[in-house]
């Protein structure tokens, strides 16, 4: 590793100083840090720790992790807290090693989870099971940072066996438990917590958050490109420094291309909140929080620091990993590399016959999903069919759709029911990128698109699709039906392209493909649809 200098204005987050300084990189670690004049200035950029992603699963970015950090470093992050679940849920633990080995190619800190919900309910089908020996093993790995979010809170509440040894073996091992509690509040989330969970990413209401905060929870800011919780929780920053932090959960490709925790700061700093307090959240906190091998800018650290125009935008100029410069003036610096290939993908293309739903004489009114856009959780309506040659259609003009979940690893039964609030007018969509267990969800004006979109993923062993009269369009995802092996700039453009698509054929929400990849988890209420069936997430039992 080469040595060199670089002076700015140094941000030093534990004295809450800002000052010029020159730093003196050597052997990957920074060496010394030497106040000096504003005159011996070179640049009046800033110098900050680099920023981290809290919690993300690197997967829902549809690229693997090498193209994942290839596009992130360039905004600014140096390290992110991966949960690894989407790919264990498909592929057991050789999906988490391939996660792991990928990950180590470039230069980039990823801090891996061992999943502790892997399948996350046994209402759906998955492809794998990691039982508590499982999580243990993958627990003692030094790669392994923490258990990665717990979202079997009912588990938690009623002490099941297999979920207090995962609890417990983590524990034992020194490493964080993150939550996943949406919603709970109360005595229930004091039992929670109590379990030894000490995070949420999960809240979506300032009370609700504020609740957990004094409980002794720290709280993750969430801002995907489906679930955006930071207006509802920014304020408590201001309070709460110490426990809080920044996360994306799922950020799709052409989101990544554009930003990631860097656009959190800026926000933050555009309603005046403290830039300490700010970066804390971004930068500090989560080192500290999970025991990350990540530098904080002081003498001695590892060299992970970033520079940047000003303390508004955070447009950033350089981002430096271990002394390596790996992104500058917008550019990646980290080469593009097609990765292997692991999948576990088994099942038959369909027939249109196959998405139809009969009328009986117990449709008058039907239990419907409704999408809420820029929200994981999901309403329940009760709404009247439309009905056609005695089958139960989408209908366009009240915007209800019709859904399904097909199994992908083997020949079943499709399940049926009907969203509200997708807006298309006409053709269908559909994705092998549905949490947690990734069968293939597809939403649709009619059946014939429906069948076609899926066939389109099926054809491929996974994919993003969109099927028209006229046009069918796929981003190919071979790698567990979940993840490109492509330039990931190229995946952003092709995603670009099927999600201006979705929109062009009537869909209102902002992402489209995103929020569809939430309505078969069924651990968020409302209502659901897994590949078994309509789900209610507050009973917690199929309708």
């Amino acid at each position: 590793m080469s040595s060199f200098s670089i002076s700015g204005n140094l941000v030093d987050v534990h004295q809450q100083r800002i000052y010029p300084a020159e730093l003196t990189v050597d052997n990957g670690k920074i060496i010394s840090i030497k106040e000096i004049s504003h005159s011996s200035l070179t640049t009046p950029h800033f110098l900050l720790p680099g920023f981290i992603d809290s919690h993300v699963h690197i997967e829902s970015s549809m690229l693997v992790p090498s193209e994942f950090a290839r596009l992130a470093v360039v905004h600014g992050t140096v390290a992110t807290v991966s949960d690894p679940h989407e790919i264990a849920n498909v592929c057991g633990l050789e999906g988490v090693e391939f996660m792991i080995e990928n990950g180590k190619t470039v230069p980039f800190k990823f801090n891996f989870g061992a999943p502790s919900c892997v399948p996350a309910t046994t209402f759906e089908t998955a492809g794998a099971v990691l039982d508590s020996t499982a999580v243990e093993t993958l627990l003692r790995r030094k790669e392994i940072k923490y258990l990665s979010e717990m979202m079997n809170f009912p588990g938690v509440l009623s002490r099941d066996e297999e979920v207090m040894k995962k609890i417990a073996a983590a524990h034992r091992l020194g490493k964080p438990v993150d939550g996943h509690a949406p919603g709970l509040r109360g005595e229930k989330a004091k039992q929670y917590i109590d379990a030894g969970i000490y995070s949420d990413h999960e809240c979506f209401t300032a009370e609700e958050a504020l609740e957990k905060l004094q409980y002794g929870m720290k709280i993750i800011i969430r801002e995907g490109s489906a679930a955006k919780n930071f207006e509802a929780l920014i304020d408590l920053l201001q309070d709460y420094p110490d426990m809080m932090m920044f996360c994306s959960d799922d950020k799709h490709p052409d989101s990544l291309e554009s930003g990631h925790i860097n656009q959190l700061c800026a926000r933050a700093a555009a309603k005046s909140i403290d830039i300490f307090k700010i970066l804390k959240a971004a930068c500090v906190n989560p080192v500290h929080h999970y025991k990350l091998d990540v530098g904080l800018l002081r003498e001695g650290d590892a060299a992970d620091f970033i520079a940047v125009k000003d303390l508004k935008k955070f447009e950033v100029v350089k981002t430096i990993i271990n002394g390596e410069l790996v992104a500058e003036n917008g550019i990646s610096n980290i080469k593009a590399s097609k990765s292997g290939i692991v999948n576990n993908f088994s099942c038959s293309k369909k027939e249109t016959v196959h998405f139809e739903i009969p009328l009986t004489t117990h449709n008058s009114l039907l239990p419907v999903i409704e999408a809420l856009d820029g929200q994981l959780i999901t309403n329940r309506l009760s709404l009247e069919p439309k009905v056609k040659d005695d089958k139960l259609v989408s209908d366009t003009d009240r915007d209800i759709l019709k859904i399904v979940v097909v199994n992908r690893y083997n020949d079943a039964p499709v399940a049926k029911a009907f969203i509200k609030n997708f807006g298309l007018k006409h053709g269908a969509l559909a994705s092998s990128v549905a949490h947690d267990s990734h069968n293939i969800v597809a939403v649709g004006a009619d059946d014939e698109s429906i069948c076609n979109a899926v066939n389109l993923v099926i054809e491929h062993r996974g994919g993003v699709s969109f099927s028209n009269d006229d046009l069918e369009m796929i981003v190919p995802l071979p790698v567990a039906g979940i993840m490109s092996n492509e330039d990931g700039y190229k995946v952003a453009e092709q995603y670009s392209l099927i999600d201006k698509a979705v929109k062009e054929a009537g869909s209102i929400l902002g992402s489209p493909f995103m929020t569809l990849s939430f309505m078969a988890l069924l651990v968020i209420p409302h209502l659901k649809l897994s590949d078994k069936g309509l789900f209610d997430g507050d009973a917690f039992c199929f309708v």
